[in-house]
């Protein structure tokens, strides 16, 4: 049956799911991460079933990605040879957990996984000076292949769990590899944005279905909210970014385990 016949939403329902789109990933671009926390739910709350709702999410978060790279590449932060070792450990990680996280029961993985995140906003808090300076380092030698297998992991997650994986890659670009905030969230919306959600958008889109009439607001509020929040972080820079990323990631931790 066409997705459109079978889940249809109506004009207070797209508007709903603009503004919704328009919040989460304007706070997401602006922490690096996060946009499920709000996008996720609202699309199971107006009607959608879980597969679908994650397989629509998933591409709809691309559209994220798009408006970040737009903002982001003005500014240049993204390195060539960093961005491929960043896309050749992730994109294995993605592929692996979009391929199975339709089959995995969900609730046990959304408890660690609210545990683990807000793990990473109380760590930031008691780490003042993490991210507030660039000192990369390990982009050679042992640290490298210890960081890839790090990629990958989070690749993993971002493939087969809908809220706040970007988080993960934002904070391990930060202490493993010595990127400030304001790099490492260029990297997570660029790359994570735009190459890893689009990889799990197709393989969620091969194996599920998405529902395409729910698109135009979705696309609209991601690129909107992503372009906006990517600005407003680079001028700001890292205290900003920072406290942003440790309200985001307290917020989502909370709401996953408590529900």
């Amino acid at each position: 049956m066409n997705p459109a016949l079978q889940w249809p939403l109506d004009w207070p329902g797209q508007l709903i799911l603009f503004a919704a789109s328009l919040a989460a990933n304007f706070f997401s671009a602006l922490s690096g991460g996060g946009a499920g926390l709000i996008q996720f739910p609202i699309l199971i709350f107006l009607g959608l079933p879980f597969g679908v709702a994650l397989a629509t999410h998933k591409v709809a978060s691309v559209a994220l990605g798009l408006g970040a790279t737009i903002r982001h590449l003005k500014e240049s932060h993204l390195a060539r040879r960093e961005s491929l070792i960043i896309l050749g450990a992730g994109l294995p990680g993605v592929i692996l957990g979009a391929s199975t996280i339709l089959k995995v029961p969900e609730q046990i993985a959304t408890l660690l996984l609210g545990m683990l995140t807000l793990g990473l906003g109380v760590y930031s808090v008691i780490k003042p000076q993490l991210g507030m300076a660039h000192e990369p380092r390990n982009w050679q030698g042992a640290g490298l292949y210890t960081g890839v297998a790090g990629l990958f992991t989070v690749g993993f997650l971002n493939g087969s769990i809908t809220s706040g994986t970007g988080l993960f890659l934002t904070i391990w670009l930060i202490r493993h590899f010595g990127l400030d905030y304001k790099r490492a969230v260029a990297y997570t919306l660029v790359l994570c944005g735009l190459f890893w959600n689009g990889t799990g958008a197709l393989v969620l889109g091969y194996l599920g279905t998405i529902a395409w009439n729910w698109m135009p607001a979705l696309l609209a509020g991601s690129i909107i909210g992503g372009y906006v929040g990517s600005h407003i972080a680079i001028k700001k820079g890292n205290l900003w970014i920072k406290r942003s990323f440790e309200v985001v990631t307290i917020l989502i931790g909370l709401k996953l385990i408590f529900g």
